[in-house]
């Protein structure tokens, strides 16, 4: 049954609302026009932010059940499951949306490494990609139509895994319109309406027709409840699958939002080396799409990092069908999408967080507050400062509660701090304060601490009011081993 339009809300618009909707940018934009932009919304939503953060990193179980395990391309050895993995969640379909899953053949090994989606007439779609300087052909495509379409028409998206297709000038953009061309002939629609993805090794040129030939076969096996299948056809490096899944009310209609992601190594803020594809069976158009997904990158996949490295193909795609029943919501800030807003971010958050567990050969997931500085920025950089310190990190894979580390990242961040006020702790326990090592430090009780596999440090730099947390994790022999045989 066709649902007549609802209209918005004649409510006065808040001040959120109105920084939601002052956030629409063209896509290519969105980066640090949007960061000062949103500053003052961000402002606002900072401590109930943070809370769902808190909750959403607190939310999986100590010893998860073990997750099917990948292989490498070297030699297809079996990769040892990350020790801090987490089970793949229960998705249930959502409305709208079909996927399907084959093989290419760019793994010499024998593993599936093509993801098919396909959207409903009248879907929506809104992205965030990387700022890397270098950028890639399948991200170039995404931005340029996303761009010429305002987001509105989306009816597919093509994955694959084993090729970046990076920096492969003319020949790779070629080889995405002609995929993106086959694609859009096989489901009745046009090659710009197709958003395209890949991942995988630098400077190789995509081989379109591995994926071409291979869509005769994929079309049949399209199917509404494929996303584990879905998860693990795009990992890389990855040892386990990664998955989000709630629930929101949108005016009284139970509403679902479901995504995937893949990233091990080269995940750094500003996007960190991931592709994750969200869909929510919501009516939502395009341009408050881009709003929240563009908004809530900055406390999730912007909040995170392994190795400081950004990739040149991150690609966050959200996609809206329209199928839930929900009324049509057009703006961002419409107070009826208050409970989707907060369900959307938990979801990426989620997402976020399972790359950080998923770090090339991590044992420790860290939480790492700042609080006491001049301005959130301030905050944030001093947080990624710390996160990204090999010296840090090494310490952590060591379980040596080395604070003087923390104190020598905080310093190098070069921003505003109060050194003889400053603050560290490792938990709850007080490692150093008033600007030196504090009185009831007991090297036995840090020891301790630092044999757990999530830890959380927090630094006071005795400046101002503003906090910023980023998570991360360690550095082990393993991660060098990894990536010196990623070619091998």
């Amino acid at each position: 049954m066709t649902r007549k339009p609802v209209k918005p809300s004649a409510a006065p618009r808040t001040p959120a609302a109105k920084a939601l909707e002052a956030a629409a940018r063209p896509v290519e934009v969105v980066g640090q026009t949007l960061e000062r932009a949103l500053d003052p919304l961000a402002t606002a939503l900072k401590r109930a932010a943070l809370k769902r953060a808190d909750r959403n990193a607190q939310q999986f179980p100590t010893a998860p059940a073990p997750a099917p395990a990948t292989k490498t391309a070297k030699k297809g050895a079996a990769m040892p499951i990350s020790p801090l993995a987490v089970p793949f969640p229960k998705m249930p379909p959502i409305g709208g949306v079909l996927l399907a899953t084959g093989r290419a053949g760019f793994y010499k090994h024998e593993r599936e490494d093509l993801l098919l989606m396909t959207f409903p007439d009248g879907a929506s779609c809104a992205g965030v990609f990387t700022r890397h300087g270098v950028g890639s052909a399948p991200v170039d495509w995404c931005k340029k139509h996303l761009e010429t379409t305002k987001g509105e028409g989306v009816r597919a998206l093509m994955v694959n895994a084993g090729c970046a297709n990076s920096f492969t000038g003319r020949p790779g953009a070629d080889a995405v319109r002609r995929v993106c061309s086959a694609v859009g002939k096989r489901f009745d629609c046009r090659q710009r309406d197709v958003m395209v993805a890949s991942t995988g090794v630098i400077g190789v040129l995509l081989d379109d027709a591995k994926i071409t030939q291979r869509l005769p076969d994929l079309e049949p096996r399209l199917t509404e409840d494929g996303w584990a299948g879905a998860a693990n056809a795009i990992m890389t490096t990855d040892t386990f699958p990664k998955g989000s899944y709630a629930e929101a009310d949108i005016d009284g209609v139970t509403v679902r939002i479901g995504g995937i992601c893949k990233g091990s190594g080269m995940i750094a803020p500003d996007m960190a080396t991931m592709l994750a594809f969200v869909v929510t069976d919501a009516a939502i158009s395009p341009a408050a799409l881009q709003n929240l997904v563009s908004l809530y990158t900055r406390s999730t996949f912007n909040a995170v990092t392994v190795d400081g490295d950004r990739s040149t193909n991150d690609t966050l795609l959200l996609f809206a069908t329209g199928k839930s029943g929900a009324p049509k919501i057009s703006r961002a800030g419409d107070r009826r999408l208050a409970d989707f807003r907060d369900k959307l971010e938990a979801v990426l958050m989620d997402l976020a967080q399972q790359l950080v567990r998923d770090g090339e050969g991590a044992s420790k997931f860290i939480k790492v507050t700042v609080t006491g500085a001049e301005s959130h920025a301030s905050a944030r950089k001093i947080a990624r400062t710390i996160c990204e310190s090999p010296l840090v990190k090494t310490a952590f894979a060591g379980e040596d509660a080395n604070w003087g580390r923390i104190v020598m990242a905080v310093g190098r961040a070069d921003e505003p701090v109060d050194r003889d006020s400053m603050m560290v702790k490792f938990g709850d326990l007080v490692a150093a304060q008033d600007g030196l090592v504090s009185p009831t430090y007991s090297e036995a009780k840090m020891s301790a601490y630092m044999k757990k596999k999530e830890l959380e440090v927090t630094v006071d730099v005795g400046m101002g009011r503003s906090a910023a947390t980023m998570w991360t994790c360690d550095l082990t022999k393993r991660y060098i081993e990894i990536n010196g045989d990623y070619r091998s």
